[in-house]
């Protein structure tokens, strides 16, 4: 398959069982290098230089052949029409003809600058996408790490109310609990197992999410590996973090080139009202033609030089209204880039304040899993020494599995959230803003 120029070959992906160790630098890295969005914004990017060079052909010559063969009806004139030669001549003829303009008032000139701020709007619409993308998988990245840690917690659930079951029923059958103890137990355990298959399903879902943002046709089996960096908290002021995503992000560099190539294409709709001047040059022969009166009427070979104004008069208004509507369009534009400055502040504030959320849930959770844990503990000595029934332990389990839950998806929620903070300021650093 042939390449485009300026873009890369798609890595081979390798499709078969084996596990693939994978940190989410490496996953960050492979979608860059596979993901198809990136592709596409790539060559449209490069499609828009070639815009650039097509408006630049207006600064060179403009030279083309002509072949002419002409068999008249004896004694006819050309009679109705524009203004014309009327005399037809029975001729054969080749020659060249060349054009260059002079000067048009600047026209051509905005007309590649705004081509030239387009093409590079594109590129920084490349440079989003790529940093969208990277964002897409580290939140997939650590959605999957979050479906295993919650996979050993529904794991570990069946194991311990199994032993629960277990040990309920050989009392029961010993006379030394009754049937509704039983029933809890199973109760419970069955609970458990639903949890267990809940978690197995959102783990391979969360998989195959993660295969196919980083370019895989089907789901991979990956070895998902944990950074082993101490988290770290946000920064404690947002207004910096503002300021850093107002110079940093490539959708406000994308929206100023905009405006920008707006701007300069008002200038050249504008400068449509201005003459413009061409030179015109003409060289060929003619090896045959017809005689009148023993004549020739054309010498072999013929040439000239010249050069052409066009002056625009009148035209119904059409170039004030094209250069009225561009310099509306201009400031569609701008206000546009004002939208977008005030909503990726709000978001970046936003963000900030869910990375801080995040961040605290993570000691609370922890405390939640501490006490859980203790109550189970406790509840389960109550409960074999009959102090206490087993609608007690039965609800301390389901609080010690719920905080184990949550416990297991405060870490991982944390880096999501820090990962949407760093885009949001456009921070490519990999252990935090």
């Amino acid at each position: 398959m042939q390449t485009i120029p300026g873009t890369q070959a798609p890595a081979q992906l390798p499709t078969t069982g084996t596990l693939q160790r994978l940190t989410v630098q490496d996953a960050e890295a492979l979608a860059l290098k596979n993901n198809p969005q990136i592709s596409v914004y790539r060559l449209l990017a490069l499609a828009s230089q070639q815009v650039t060079r097509q408006q630049k052909a207006a600064y060179y010559p403009d030279l083309y052949g002509s072949l002419t063969a002409v068999k008249p009806e004896e004694g006819s004139r050309i009679a109705a029409g524009n203004l014309n030669n009327p005399i037809v001549y029975e001729r054969a003829a080749g020659g060249l003809a060349l054009s260059q303009l002079i000067t048009d008032f600047g026209r051509t000139n905005n007309l590649v600058a705004t081509a030239a701020l387009h093409a590079k709007a594109a590129n920084m619409n490349s440079v989003a996408t790529a940093d969208q993308i990277k964002l897409a998988v580290d939140q997939a990245f650590y959605n999957a790490l979050q479906t295993v840690a919650l996979l050993k917690v529904a794991e570990q659930t069946v194991s311990a109310r199994q032993l629960v079951s277990d040990q309920i029923t050989t009392l029961f059958q010993n006379k030394l609990r009754s049937q509704l103890d039983v029933s809890f137990a199973n109760a419970n355990l069955a609970q458990a197992r639903l949890l267990l298959l809940d978690a197995q399903s959102n783990q391979q879902a969360a998989l195959s999410l993660l295969s196919e943002i980083l370019g895989y046709a089907s789901q991979q089996p990956f070895d998902l590996v944990e950074s082993a960096e101490e988290l770290k908290p946000p920064p404690d002021s947002v207004s910096r973090l503002v300021d850093e995503a107002l110079s940093n992000r490539p959708e406000i560099a994308a929206q100023t080139y905009e405006y920008q190539a707006a701007q300069r294409f008002q200038k050249a709709e504008r400068d449509l009202l201005f003459p413009s001047v061409e030179a015109l040059g003409v060289v060929g022969r003619t090896p045959y033609s017809n005689t009148v009166a023993g004549v020739t009427p054309f010498t072999s070979w013929y040439g000239a030089v010249g050069a052409n104004v066009n002056i625009p008069i009148f035209n119904g208004f059409l170039y004030p209204a094209r250069s009225r509507e561009a310099a509306l369009r201009a400031q569609a534009d701008e206000e546009q880039l004002r939208d977008l400055k005030d909503r990726i502040a709000n978001d970046v504030r936003a963000s900030w304040l869910n990375a801080i959320t995040a961040f605290n849930r993570i000691g609370v959770t922890q405390q939640f899993v501490d006490q859980t844990n203790l109550a189970v503990d406790l509840s389960q000595t109550r409960y074999s020494l009959g102090l206490s029934s087993i609608v007690e332990l039965s609800q301390a389990q389901l609080q010690q599995t719920e905080a184990a839950i949550q416990f297991a998806a405060a870490k991982y929620q944390y880096q999501i959230a820090e990962s949407v903070l760093r885009f949001q300021i456009a921070s490519s650093s990999p252990s935090g803003p």
